[in-house]
């Protein structure tokens, strides 16, 4: 599972694809629907949360703008809580990581959005998230 901290304009169509799968696998494993995935370390940012069901349902709202934006129509019925969500907290380290890690996905994947993308130097984020100072986060996976 990969809850992308960087926007979901940078991803490809199978990416963006995978990313709403896997954020309504995160749904359902909050939600308690589902025994698989428990443990996933992505979700501690979500459980911090007052409400990870809200914070979760922020996030997938991004990523439905994103999909309608591209023409695609993923179901927003799907999303549980539809709600106002305050900024989560994400290392800069960690916003790299992620950076570098797509690049290297995109440049195997979908050449053309790779070339697009490597001169950004400075992704943007989710909106979900808010940048702030630090390494790669605790729960990451390399």
């Amino acid at each position: 599972m990969r809850l992308w901290s960087l926007h979901p304009r940078y991803l490809d169509p199978q990416g963006l694809v995978a990313l709403w799968r896997e954020a309504l696998l995160a749904q359902a494993v909050l939600l308690g629907k589902t025994r698989g995935y428990q443990a996933h370390p992505q979700l501690e940012r979500f459980r911090r949360q007052p409400s990870a069901v809200d914070a979760i349902g922020a996030y997938l709202r991004v990523v439905l703008d994103e999909a309608s934006a591209r023409g695609y129509s993923f179901d927003g019925s799907k999303i549980a809580a539809v709600s106002v969500h305050g900024p989560i907290p994400v290392n800069a380290g960690q916003v790299r990581y992620e950076w570098e890690h797509l690049m290297r996905k995109l440049a195997v994947r979908n050449p053309a959005l790779h070339l697009q993308w490597q001169s950004v130097a400075d992704p943007e984020c989710h909106p979900l998230f808010q940048v702030c100072a630090g390494g790669v986060e605790s729960w990451e996976r390399p």
